[in-house]
């Protein structure tokens, strides 16, 4: 089954979110997903959120990519065409939100940190009905859903993707070897452009330096596998970096703190 038909068959006798006249509409059970399984390019009226509880979801748009880590959930705005695939097993809810829900809710799409308090609200609401009672107890309990959404912390886990064809088949090479380290100048060449103008492009069309947008790359994929149990060591080295150490220094930079704290506070290790 793939991850549209898996989709499609958790809506089971539900209408479809949009159709559903209520602010908000989860997904019950948790969606289980195997790895590979791909959903296509699709959008809908409603937002939506998946919430990652076990493996790592990855969101594209047509600005990028965004890494939902476990205990994270990827916002999509309205009407924003997206794809998603996942790495390892998944276990994730799916819910739907109308746009002018509650005031606050993010306006682009973004990877949100998710509260002790926010996921116990999740899994409570992938319980709630699929007409349940706005003016009631689930009414409230969906509207501090709402306000905590609206609250929720954003995490520095897009990767920008670029339009230029020369740049898109960069990344190609980037996401395939990433432990390849590479100057900007051997990187121009392999795809026929001076160093100056591969930063020039990048600089006009992902807002980053080359070497940032790397760093960027290598975050999202040491956080897919770090979340997964991968050691530091053991990432360090399929990353192509000389110790662990450099590669910790490197996630500090990016990040603001070291992997295994970052991890701790996210509530994944």
């Amino acid at each position: 089954m793939d991850l549209a038909r898996s989709f499609a068959h958790r809506f089971g006798q539900l209408s479809h979110p949009d159709a559903v006249p209520r602010p908000f509409v989860a997904i019950c059970p948790a969606v289980i997903l195997e790895e590979g399984e791909r959903l296509p390019w699709h959008h809908h009226r409603k937002a939506q959120l998946l919430y990652t509880l076990r493996g790592t979801i990855h969101c594209e748009t047509e600005d990028g990519i965004r890494i939902v880590p476990p205990q994270c959930a990827v916002w999509i705005p309205s009407d924003l065409p997206h794809s998603a695939f996942g790495s390892g097993d998944i276990e994730c809810h799916c819910l739907f939100v109308e746009p002018d829900a509650a005031p606050g809710l993010p306006e682009r799409c973004c990877t949100v940190s998710i509260s002790p308090l926010l996921r116990e609200l999740l899994r409570r609401a992938a319980r709630l009905p699929e007409l349940y009672d706005a003016d009631g107890a689930d009414g409230r309990l969906v509207a501090v859903i709402l306000d905590e959404l609206a609250a929720a912390p954003v995490e520095n886990l897009h990767l920008p993707m670029p339009a230029d064809p020369r740049l898109r088949a960069l990344a190609g090479m980037l996401l395939a070897g990433p432990a390849n380290h590479a100057s900007l100048q051997e990187w121009a060449s392999r795809v026929a452009l001076s160093e100056r103008s591969l930063s020039r492009l990048l600089a006009q069309e992902v807002g980053m330096s080359f070497g940032r947008w790397r760093r960027q790359l290598h975050v999202m994929l040491a956080l897919q596998r770090l979340a997964a149990g991968e050691s530091v060591q053991a990432v360090a080295i399929d990353l192509g970096y000389e110790s662990a150490s450099s590669f910790v220094t490197m996630f500090r930079k990016a990040m603001g703190k070291p992997p295994g704290r970052y991890l701790q506070e996210q509530g994944r290790m």
